[in-house]
Protein backbone atom coordinates (compact mmCIF):
# COMPACT_ATOMS: atom_id res chain seq x y z
CA UNK A 1 0.00 0.00 0.00
CA UNK A 2 1.34 3.41 -0.98
CA UNK A 3 2.41 5.87 1.67
CA UNK A 4 3.01 9.61 1.38
CA UNK A 5 6.50 11.06 1.66
CA UNK A 6 8.14 14.46 1.24
CA UNK A 7 11.57 15.53 0.03
CA UNK A 8 13.09 19.03 0.21
CA UNK A 9 15.84 20.40 -2.01
CA UNK A 10 17.73 23.66 -2.42
CA UNK A 11 19.08 24.96 -5.73
CA UNK A 12 20.74 28.11 -6.96
CA UNK A 13 19.32 29.47 -10.20
CA UNK A 14 19.76 32.74 -12.04
CA UNK A 15 16.76 35.03 -11.83
CA UNK A 16 15.78 34.43 -15.46
CA UNK A 17 15.80 30.63 -15.01
CA UNK A 18 12.48 28.79 -15.30
CA UNK A 19 11.62 27.77 -11.76
CA UNK A 20 9.42 24.98 -13.18
CA UNK A 21 12.36 23.23 -14.86
CA UNK A 22 13.67 21.31 -11.82
CA UNK A 23 10.17 19.91 -11.19
CA UNK A 24 9.98 18.86 -14.83
CA UNK A 25 13.37 17.16 -14.46
CA UNK A 26 12.01 15.25 -11.46
CA UNK A 27 8.96 14.19 -13.48
CA UNK A 28 11.23 12.97 -16.28
CA UNK A 29 13.23 10.94 -13.74
CA UNK A 30 10.12 9.39 -12.21
CA UNK A 31 7.87 9.08 -15.26
CA UNK A 32 10.05 9.16 -18.38
CA UNK A 33 8.77 12.52 -19.66
CA UNK A 34 7.16 15.63 -18.19
CA UNK A 35 4.20 15.28 -20.54
CA UNK A 36 2.71 11.86 -19.89
CA UNK A 37 -0.68 10.31 -19.38
CA UNK A 38 -1.59 9.60 -15.76
CA UNK A 39 -0.90 7.80 -13.60
CA UNK A 40 2.76 8.26 -12.77
CA UNK A 41 4.23 4.77 -13.10
CA UNK A 42 6.52 4.75 -10.06
CA UNK A 43 5.30 7.46 -7.71
CA UNK A 44 2.48 9.99 -8.13
CA UNK A 45 4.06 13.27 -7.10
CA UNK A 46 3.78 17.04 -6.92
CA UNK A 47 6.65 19.51 -6.89
CA UNK A 48 6.37 23.07 -5.61
CA UNK A 49 9.07 25.71 -5.92
CA UNK A 50 9.67 28.93 -4.03
CA UNK A 51 12.26 31.42 -5.20
CA UNK A 52 14.09 33.89 -2.97
CA UNK A 53 16.67 35.74 -5.02
CA UNK A 54 18.88 33.12 -6.65
CA UNK A 55 17.81 30.40 -4.20
CA UNK A 56 15.03 28.02 -5.14
CA UNK A 57 13.53 25.71 -2.53
CA UNK A 58 11.73 22.66 -3.87
CA UNK A 59 9.29 20.48 -2.01
CA UNK A 60 8.31 17.17 -3.54
CA UNK A 61 5.32 15.26 -2.21
CA UNK A 62 5.11 11.73 -3.49
CA UNK A 63 3.30 8.48 -2.85
CA UNK A 64 5.08 5.17 -3.18
CA UNK A 65 5.24 1.68 -1.83
CA UNK A 66 7.56 1.79 1.20
CA UNK A 67 9.98 -0.54 -0.61
CA UNK A 68 10.30 2.05 -3.43
CA UNK A 69 10.87 5.10 -1.21
CA UNK A 70 14.67 5.01 -1.46
CA UNK A 71 14.58 4.59 -5.25
CA UNK A 72 12.22 7.57 -5.63
CA UNK A 73 14.41 9.77 -3.43
CA UNK A 74 17.52 8.71 -5.37
CA UNK A 75 15.84 9.52 -8.69
CA UNK A 76 14.80 12.95 -7.40
CA UNK A 77 18.33 13.78 -6.31
CA UNK A 78 19.87 12.37 -9.50
CA UNK A 79 17.56 14.55 -11.61
CA UNK A 80 18.49 17.63 -9.64
CA UNK A 81 22.19 16.75 -9.75
CA UNK A 82 22.09 16.88 -13.57
CA UNK A 83 21.62 20.63 -13.01
CA UNK A 84 19.91 21.39 -16.33
CA UNK A 85 16.83 20.71 -18.41
CA UNK A 86 16.10 21.45 -22.05
CA UNK A 87 12.56 22.78 -22.14
CA UNK A 88 9.96 22.27 -24.87
CA UNK A 89 10.77 25.78 -26.14
CA UNK A 90 14.40 24.76 -26.77
CA UNK A 91 15.68 26.87 -23.89
CA UNK A 92 17.99 25.18 -21.40
CA UNK A 93 17.46 26.06 -17.75
CA UNK A 94 20.48 25.51 -15.52
CA UNK A 95 20.86 25.42 -11.77
CA UNK A 96 23.30 24.39 -9.06
CA UNK A 97 22.11 21.61 -6.80
CA UNK A 98 22.93 22.51 -3.19
CA UNK A 99 21.39 19.58 -1.36
CA UNK A 100 18.28 17.63 -0.49
CA UNK A 101 16.85 15.67 2.38
CA UNK A 102 13.81 13.67 3.39
CA UNK A 103 11.17 15.63 5.26
CA UNK A 104 7.97 14.69 7.05
CA UNK A 105 4.67 15.43 5.34
CA UNK A 106 3.30 18.58 6.96
CA UNK A 107 -0.20 18.82 8.38
CA UNK A 108 -1.19 21.39 5.75
CA UNK A 109 -0.20 18.87 3.04
CA UNK A 110 -2.07 15.90 4.50
CA UNK A 111 -5.08 16.01 2.16
CA UNK A 112 -2.91 16.43 -0.95
CA UNK A 113 -0.63 13.62 0.20
CA UNK A 114 -3.65 11.39 0.81
CA UNK A 115 -4.92 12.04 -2.73
CA UNK A 116 -1.52 11.06 -4.13
CA UNK A 117 -1.67 7.73 -2.30
CA UNK A 118 -5.02 6.97 -3.96
CA UNK A 119 -3.98 7.88 -7.51
CA UNK A 120 -4.59 4.86 -9.70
Amino acid sequence: MRQAFAHDAVLLMESDGDVRAPGAAITVALCGHWDHEPPCPLAPHHTSAERSGDEVRLRVLFAAEPAAETEVRCRIEAALSRAALDGPDGITTRWQFRGAQPSPVRQDEAQHAERLTKTA
